[in-house]
Protein backbone atom coordinates (compact mmCIF):
# COMPACT_ATOMS: atom_id res chain seq x y z
CA UNK A 1 0.00 0.00 0.00
CA UNK A 2 1.38 3.48 -1.30
CA UNK A 3 1.45 6.43 1.44
CA UNK A 4 -0.97 8.05 -0.69
CA UNK A 5 -3.67 5.24 -0.60
CA UNK A 6 -2.74 5.09 3.51
CA UNK A 7 -3.56 8.35 3.93
CA UNK A 8 -6.69 8.53 1.90
CA UNK A 9 -7.52 5.46 4.07
CA UNK A 10 -6.91 7.12 7.56
CA UNK A 11 -8.88 10.18 5.95
CA UNK A 12 -12.22 8.37 5.14
CA UNK A 13 -11.56 6.51 8.66
CA UNK A 14 -11.15 10.05 10.47
CA UNK A 15 -13.70 11.76 8.14
CA UNK A 16 -16.42 9.03 9.27
CA UNK A 17 -15.74 9.35 13.06
CA UNK A 18 -15.63 13.04 12.83
CA UNK A 19 -19.47 13.30 11.22
CA UNK A 20 -20.52 10.46 12.86
CA UNK A 21 -19.00 11.20 16.80
CA UNK A 22 -20.43 14.58 15.92
CA UNK A 23 -23.37 14.37 15.52
CA UNK A 24 -23.98 11.74 18.22
CA UNK A 25 -22.56 14.89 20.82
CA UNK A 26 -24.93 17.40 19.21
CA UNK A 27 -27.83 14.88 19.26
CA UNK A 28 -26.58 14.13 22.99
CA UNK A 29 -26.62 17.57 24.32
CA UNK A 30 -29.49 18.52 22.52
CA UNK A 31 -31.96 15.95 24.01
CA UNK A 32 -30.31 16.22 27.48
CA UNK A 33 -30.49 19.86 27.03
CA UNK A 34 -34.11 19.87 25.89
CA UNK A 35 -34.69 19.04 29.88
CA UNK A 36 -32.25 19.77 32.36
CA UNK A 37 -33.86 19.91 34.53
CA UNK A 38 -34.61 16.18 34.24
CA UNK A 39 -30.67 15.48 33.76
CA UNK A 40 -29.80 17.51 37.03
CA UNK A 41 -31.96 15.13 39.10
CA UNK A 42 -30.13 11.76 37.19
CA UNK A 43 -27.05 13.98 38.43
CA UNK A 44 -28.28 14.38 41.86
CA UNK A 45 -28.25 10.29 41.93
CA UNK A 46 -24.63 10.24 40.99
CA UNK A 47 -24.00 12.80 43.27
CA UNK A 48 -25.81 10.69 46.22
CA UNK A 49 -23.49 7.53 44.90
CA UNK A 50 -20.29 9.27 45.11
CA UNK A 51 -20.83 11.36 47.97
CA UNK A 52 -21.20 14.49 46.65
CA UNK A 53 -24.27 16.03 47.80
CA UNK A 54 -23.41 19.41 48.95
CA UNK A 55 -23.80 19.64 44.79
CA UNK A 56 -27.03 18.80 44.93
CA UNK A 57 -28.48 22.34 44.56
CA UNK A 58 -26.15 23.17 41.19
CA UNK A 59 -27.58 20.21 39.55
CA UNK A 60 -29.60 21.90 36.67
CA UNK A 61 -27.21 25.01 36.41
CA UNK A 62 -23.79 21.75 36.12
CA UNK A 63 -26.56 19.63 33.40
CA UNK A 64 -27.16 22.69 31.97
CA UNK A 65 -23.07 23.18 31.01
CA UNK A 66 -22.25 19.53 30.12
CA UNK A 67 -25.33 19.70 27.67
CA UNK A 68 -23.78 22.90 25.73
CA UNK A 69 -20.30 21.64 26.41
CA UNK A 70 -21.53 18.37 24.34
CA UNK A 71 -23.59 20.76 21.97
CA UNK A 72 -20.81 22.68 21.38
CA UNK A 73 -17.71 19.92 21.14
CA UNK A 74 -19.87 18.28 18.77
CA UNK A 75 -20.49 21.65 16.46
CA UNK A 76 -16.52 22.57 16.47
CA UNK A 77 -15.73 19.15 15.61
CA UNK A 78 -18.33 19.03 12.27
CA UNK A 79 -16.36 22.84 11.73
CA UNK A 80 -13.20 21.73 12.38
CA UNK A 81 -12.39 24.32 14.54
CA UNK A 82 -9.66 24.18 17.39
CA UNK A 83 -8.77 20.87 16.23
CA UNK A 84 -6.61 19.46 19.10
CA UNK A 85 -8.89 21.38 21.75
CA UNK A 86 -11.57 19.74 20.76
CA UNK A 87 -10.21 16.28 20.65
CA UNK A 88 -8.77 16.36 24.26
CA UNK A 89 -12.08 17.85 25.35
CA UNK A 90 -13.87 14.71 23.43
CA UNK A 91 -11.32 12.10 24.92
CA UNK A 92 -11.37 13.69 28.56
CA UNK A 93 -14.98 13.45 28.27
CA UNK A 94 -15.70 9.96 26.76
CA UNK A 95 -13.69 8.64 29.55
CA UNK A 96 -15.19 10.33 32.18
CA UNK A 97 -18.55 9.11 30.80
CA UNK A 98 -17.39 5.53 30.01
CA UNK A 99 -16.41 5.39 33.69
CA UNK A 100 -19.48 6.69 35.57
CA UNK A 101 -21.53 4.23 33.13
CA UNK A 102 -19.40 1.37 34.20
CA UNK A 103 -19.28 2.43 37.45
CA UNK A 104 -23.58 2.51 37.53
CA UNK A 105 -23.64 -0.96 35.49
CA UNK A 106 -21.27 -2.89 37.26
CA UNK A 107 -22.39 -2.06 41.04
CA UNK A 108 -26.47 -1.39 40.09
CA UNK A 109 -26.36 2.05 41.74
CA UNK A 110 -28.38 4.13 39.16
CA UNK A 111 -30.39 2.46 36.53
CA UNK A 112 -30.40 4.58 33.96
CA UNK A 113 -27.30 7.12 32.78
CA UNK A 114 -29.30 10.24 31.47
CA UNK A 115 -27.89 9.81 27.95
CA UNK A 116 -30.35 10.65 25.99
CA UNK A 117 -33.14 11.89 28.28
CA UNK A 118 -36.29 10.42 29.03
CA UNK A 119 -36.29 9.97 24.81
CA UNK A 120 -34.27 7.22 24.37
CA UNK A 121 -34.25 5.06 28.04
CA UNK A 122 -30.62 3.48 28.00
CA UNK A 123 -29.81 0.24 30.65
CA UNK A 124 -26.47 0.60 32.47
CA UNK A 125 -24.85 -2.05 30.00
CA UNK A 126 -26.10 -0.27 26.76
CA UNK A 127 -25.03 2.99 27.96
CA UNK A 128 -21.59 1.75 28.44
CA UNK A 129 -21.85 -0.10 25.31
CA UNK A 130 -22.61 2.86 23.98
CA UNK A 131 -19.58 4.96 24.92
CA UNK A 132 -17.14 1.97 24.58
CA UNK A 133 -17.59 2.37 20.59
CA UNK A 134 -17.52 6.42 21.04
CA UNK A 135 -14.56 5.74 22.90
CA UNK A 136 -13.11 3.68 19.94
CA UNK A 137 -14.33 6.59 17.69
CA UNK A 138 -12.62 9.39 19.30
CA UNK A 139 -9.37 7.66 20.04
CA UNK A 140 -9.38 7.64 15.97
CA UNK A 141 -10.20 11.42 16.40
CA UNK A 142 -7.43 12.39 18.91
CA UNK A 143 -4.44 10.43 17.20
CA UNK A 144 -5.11 11.97 14.15
CA UNK A 145 -5.98 15.55 15.06
CA UNK A 146 -3.57 17.09 13.92
CA UNK A 147 -5.54 16.77 10.00
CA UNK A 148 -8.81 18.57 11.84
CA UNK A 149 -9.08 21.59 9.20
CA UNK A 150 -11.22 23.98 9.38
CA UNK A 151 -13.89 24.80 6.65
CA UNK A 152 -14.24 27.95 7.94
CA UNK A 153 -11.20 30.42 7.03
CA UNK A 154 -9.78 33.45 9.57
CA UNK A 155 -8.98 33.53 12.73
CA UNK A 156 -11.94 36.13 14.00
CA UNK A 157 -14.34 34.54 12.09
CA UNK A 158 -13.69 30.91 13.74
CA UNK A 159 -14.05 32.64 17.09
CA UNK A 160 -16.88 34.60 16.00
CA UNK A 161 -18.50 31.48 14.88
CA UNK A 162 -16.99 29.55 18.07
CA UNK A 163 -19.03 31.99 20.47
CA UNK A 164 -22.04 32.41 18.60
CA UNK A 165 -22.15 28.52 18.92
CA UNK A 166 -21.33 28.61 22.73
CA UNK A 167 -24.27 30.84 23.40
CA UNK A 168 -27.21 28.97 21.38
CA UNK A 169 -25.89 25.50 22.58
CA UNK A 170 -25.57 27.33 26.46
CA UNK A 171 -28.88 29.28 25.89
CA UNK A 172 -31.15 25.95 24.71
CA UNK A 173 -30.96 24.64 28.28
CA UNK A 174 -31.24 27.79 29.81
CA UNK A 175 -34.15 28.79 28.04
CA UNK A 176 -36.05 24.93 28.86
CA UNK A 177 -35.06 25.41 32.22
CA UNK A 178 -37.32 28.59 32.42
CA UNK A 179 -39.89 28.06 29.69
CA UNK A 180 -40.22 23.68 30.05
CA UNK A 181 -38.83 21.21 27.01
CA UNK A 182 -39.34 21.87 23.27
CA UNK A 183 -40.80 18.34 23.54
CA UNK A 184 -42.19 16.67 26.22
CA UNK A 185 -41.31 12.78 26.41
CA UNK A 186 -42.70 12.63 30.22
CA UNK A 187 -46.16 10.77 30.81
CA UNK A 188 -47.91 14.04 32.31
CA UNK A 189 -47.38 15.62 28.27
CA UNK A 190 -50.41 17.52 27.13
CA UNK A 191 -52.79 15.03 25.69
CA UNK A 192 -52.34 11.94 27.48
CA UNK A 193 -54.84 10.46 29.35
CA UNK A 194 -53.31 9.87 32.91
CA UNK A 195 -55.99 7.21 33.94
CA UNK A 196 -54.60 4.92 31.26
CA UNK A 197 -51.35 5.15 32.13
CA UNK A 198 -51.89 4.41 35.68
CA UNK A 199 -52.96 0.58 34.54
CA UNK A 200 -51.80 -2.44 32.53
CA UNK A 201 -52.98 -2.41 29.42
CA UNK A 202 -55.74 -5.18 27.86
CA UNK A 203 -53.37 -7.84 26.36
CA UNK A 204 -49.92 -6.67 27.78
CA UNK A 205 -47.95 -8.28 30.66
CA UNK A 206 -46.02 -6.96 33.60
CA UNK A 207 -42.78 -8.54 34.82
CA UNK A 208 -42.30 -11.96 35.56
CA UNK A 209 -40.70 -12.96 39.07
CA UNK A 210 -39.96 -15.88 40.46
CA UNK A 211 -39.63 -16.98 43.82
CA UNK A 212 -36.43 -18.48 45.57
CA UNK A 213 -36.81 -20.38 48.61
CA UNK A 214 -33.60 -21.40 50.55
CA UNK A 215 -33.81 -25.05 51.94
CA UNK A 216 -32.31 -26.58 55.17
CA UNK A 217 -31.91 -30.42 55.56
CA UNK A 218 -32.80 -30.90 59.39
CA UNK A 219 -30.87 -33.91 59.28
CA UNK A 220 -27.81 -33.05 57.49
CA UNK A 221 -27.71 -29.62 57.91
CA UNK A 222 -27.43 -29.40 53.64
CA UNK A 223 -28.94 -25.99 52.56
CA UNK A 224 -29.99 -25.83 48.90
CA UNK A 225 -32.00 -22.90 46.57
CA UNK A 226 -35.06 -24.03 45.00
CA UNK A 227 -37.66 -21.79 42.96
CA UNK A 228 -41.21 -21.41 43.88
CA UNK A 229 -42.02 -23.97 40.59
CA UNK A 230 -39.87 -26.66 41.70
CA UNK A 231 -40.97 -26.23 45.13
CA UNK A 232 -44.35 -26.71 43.98
CA UNK A 233 -43.69 -29.92 41.83
CA UNK A 234 -42.03 -31.82 43.97
CA UNK A 235 -44.24 -30.66 46.95
CA UNK A 236 -41.20 -29.83 48.99
CA UNK A 237 -43.36 -28.83 51.80
CA UNK A 238 -44.75 -32.28 52.38
CA UNK A 239 -40.73 -33.63 53.30
CA UNK A 240 -40.64 -33.07 56.66
CA UNK A 241 -36.57 -33.41 57.04
CA UNK A 242 -36.43 -29.68 54.72
CA UNK A 243 -37.48 -26.32 55.97
CA UNK A 244 -37.37 -22.87 54.62
CA UNK A 245 -34.95 -20.59 56.31
CA UNK A 246 -34.98 -16.63 56.07
CA UNK A 247 -37.48 -14.99 53.41
CA UNK A 248 -38.07 -16.05 50.05
CA UNK A 249 -35.96 -13.66 47.33
CA UNK A 250 -37.67 -12.32 44.32
CA UNK A 251 -36.10 -12.70 41.21
CA UNK A 252 -36.89 -10.91 37.46
CA UNK A 253 -37.11 -13.96 35.36
CA UNK A 254 -38.67 -11.73 32.40
CA UNK A 255 -38.90 -7.94 31.96
CA UNK A 256 -42.26 -6.97 30.86
CA UNK A 257 -44.32 -3.84 30.18
CA UNK A 258 -43.25 -0.88 31.97
CA UNK A 259 -46.88 1.39 33.51
CA UNK A 260 -45.74 4.83 32.63
CA UNK A 261 -47.54 6.12 35.67
CA UNK A 262 -46.55 3.93 38.55
CA UNK A 263 -46.10 5.77 41.26
CA UNK A 264 -48.81 8.42 41.54
CA UNK A 265 -50.41 8.50 44.85
CA UNK A 266 -52.32 11.70 46.41
CA UNK A 267 -53.57 11.43 49.55
CA UNK A 268 -55.07 14.70 51.58
CA UNK A 269 -53.68 15.46 55.23
CA UNK A 270 -54.78 12.62 56.99
CA UNK A 271 -53.94 10.13 54.35
CA UNK A 272 -57.04 9.60 52.73
CA UNK A 273 -56.50 8.55 49.14
CA UNK A 274 -57.71 10.97 46.46
CA UNK A 275 -55.92 10.11 43.91
CA UNK A 276 -58.71 8.85 40.95
CA UNK A 277 -60.60 11.73 42.10
CA UNK A 278 -58.69 13.97 41.05
CA UNK A 279 -57.03 12.35 38.13
CA UNK A 280 -60.36 11.36 36.54
CA UNK A 281 -62.31 14.07 37.52
CA UNK A 282 -64.76 14.77 34.51
CA UNK A 283 -64.55 18.55 35.01
CA UNK A 284 -61.67 21.19 34.52
CA UNK A 285 -58.75 20.76 36.98
CA UNK A 286 -56.18 23.41 37.58
CA UNK A 287 -53.68 21.70 39.42
CA UNK A 288 -50.78 23.80 41.01
CA UNK A 289 -47.65 21.41 41.30
CA UNK A 290 -45.11 22.71 43.73
CA UNK A 291 -43.06 19.42 44.86
CA UNK A 292 -40.89 21.14 47.87
CA UNK A 293 -42.54 24.50 49.75
CA UNK A 294 -39.55 25.67 50.93
CA UNK A 295 -37.93 26.13 47.41
CA UNK A 296 -40.85 26.99 45.38
CA UNK A 297 -41.30 30.13 43.83
CA UNK A 298 -43.73 32.15 46.54
CA UNK A 299 -44.23 35.25 44.40
CA UNK A 300 -45.39 32.78 40.83
CA UNK A 301 -47.55 31.00 43.60
CA UNK A 302 -49.20 34.27 44.68
CA UNK A 303 -49.72 34.85 40.80
CA UNK A 304 -50.97 32.05 40.28
CA UNK A 305 -53.39 32.18 43.23
CA UNK A 306 -55.13 35.31 41.74
CA UNK A 307 -55.60 33.90 38.53
CA UNK A 308 -57.52 30.93 39.91
CA UNK A 309 -59.31 33.19 42.17
CA UNK A 310 -60.42 34.65 39.13
CA UNK A 311 -61.41 31.61 36.94
CA UNK A 312 -63.27 30.22 39.79
CA UNK A 313 -65.58 32.99 39.92
CA UNK A 314 -66.05 33.08 36.16
CA UNK A 315 -66.22 28.67 35.93
CA UNK A 316 -68.19 27.30 38.88
CA UNK A 317 -66.89 24.12 37.67
CA UNK A 318 -63.19 24.54 38.10
CA UNK A 319 -61.66 22.70 40.99
CA UNK A 320 -58.11 24.00 42.13
CA UNK A 321 -55.88 21.79 43.47
CA UNK A 322 -52.16 22.41 45.68
CA UNK A 323 -50.28 19.36 45.10
CA UNK A 324 -47.16 19.25 47.00
CA UNK A 325 -44.16 16.66 48.63
CA UNK A 326 -44.06 19.43 51.50
CA UNK A 327 -45.29 18.71 55.29
CA UNK A 328 -48.86 19.59 55.59
CA UNK A 329 -48.28 22.11 58.40
CA UNK A 330 -45.76 23.68 56.03
CA UNK A 331 -48.66 23.48 53.18
CA UNK A 332 -51.24 24.73 55.56
CA UNK A 333 -49.23 27.69 56.97
CA UNK A 334 -48.15 28.69 53.64
CA UNK A 335 -51.69 28.32 52.49
CA UNK A 336 -53.40 30.67 55.13
CA UNK A 337 -50.99 33.11 54.95
CA UNK A 338 -51.48 33.54 51.26
CA UNK A 339 -55.06 33.18 50.89
CA UNK A 340 -55.23 30.22 48.68
CA UNK A 341 -57.90 29.29 46.96
CA UNK A 342 -56.50 25.75 46.47
CA UNK A 343 -57.19 22.56 48.12
CA UNK A 344 -54.28 20.88 49.45
CA UNK A 345 -53.20 16.85 48.35
CA UNK A 346 -50.08 15.37 48.72
CA UNK A 347 -48.15 13.38 46.51
CA UNK A 348 -44.19 11.45 46.68
CA UNK A 349 -41.69 13.65 45.43
CA UNK A 350 -40.69 11.68 42.73
CA UNK A 351 -43.97 11.62 40.82
CA UNK A 352 -44.52 15.35 41.14
CA UNK A 353 -40.64 15.72 39.55
CA UNK A 354 -42.17 14.30 36.56
CA UNK A 355 -45.41 15.97 36.06
CA UNK A 356 -44.10 19.52 35.31
CA UNK A 357 -40.16 20.48 35.03
CA UNK A 358 -41.05 23.47 37.22
CA UNK A 359 -41.49 24.62 41.00
CA UNK A 360 -44.35 25.54 40.89
CA UNK A 361 -45.92 24.46 37.65
CA UNK A 362 -49.51 24.34 36.54
CA UNK A 363 -51.26 21.42 34.87
CA UNK A 364 -54.94 22.04 33.40
CA UNK A 365 -56.69 18.54 33.12
CA UNK A 366 -60.04 17.81 32.24
CA UNK A 367 -61.86 14.24 32.19
CA UNK A 368 -58.08 12.54 33.23
CA UNK A 369 -56.59 14.26 29.81
CA UNK A 370 -53.74 16.72 30.53
CA UNK A 371 -55.02 19.66 27.78
CA UNK A 372 -52.58 22.40 29.16
CA UNK A 373 -49.22 22.70 30.98
CA UNK A 374 -46.88 25.66 32.21
CA UNK A 375 -43.88 26.81 33.99
CA UNK A 376 -44.94 29.60 36.30
CA UNK A 377 -42.88 31.99 34.10
CA UNK A 378 -44.81 31.31 31.06
CA UNK A 379 -48.26 30.64 32.80
CA UNK A 380 -51.02 32.59 31.05
CA UNK A 381 -53.65 35.11 32.70
CA UNK A 382 -56.82 34.10 33.54
CA UNK A 383 -58.72 35.43 30.41
CA UNK A 384 -56.46 33.87 28.38
CA UNK A 385 -57.10 30.30 30.22
CA UNK A 386 -60.79 30.96 29.91
CA UNK A 387 -60.85 31.98 26.22
CA UNK A 388 -58.37 28.56 25.35
CA UNK A 389 -60.49 25.85 27.31
CA UNK A 390 -63.06 26.87 29.83
CA UNK A 391 -65.14 28.64 27.44
CA UNK A 392 -65.74 26.20 24.90
CA UNK A 393 -68.21 24.53 27.76
CA UNK A 394 -70.36 27.62 28.49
Amino acid sequence: MTLTQQRTKTNYLLGFCRIFTGLLFIFSGFIKANDPTGFGYKLQEYFEVFHLTAFNEYATAIAVVICGFEILLGALLLLGLYGNTVAWGLLLLILFFTFLTFYSAFFEVVTSCGCFGDAIPLTPWQSFSKDLVLLALILVIFFNRKQLRSIIKGSGNQFVVTMITAVISLGIGIYTVNYLPFIDFLPYKVGNNLPSLMVLPEGKQGDLFEQIYTMKNKKTGETKKVNDKTYMADKLWEDESWEIIGEPESKLVKKGYDIPIPDLLITDADGADHTQEIIANPYYNLIIVAKDLSTANIDAIQKINQSAIQLTKDYNGLRVVLLTASASKDAQYLSDKMQLIAEIFYADLVPLKSMVRANPGVLLLKGGNVIGKWHYNNFPDAKSIEDEFLSKDK
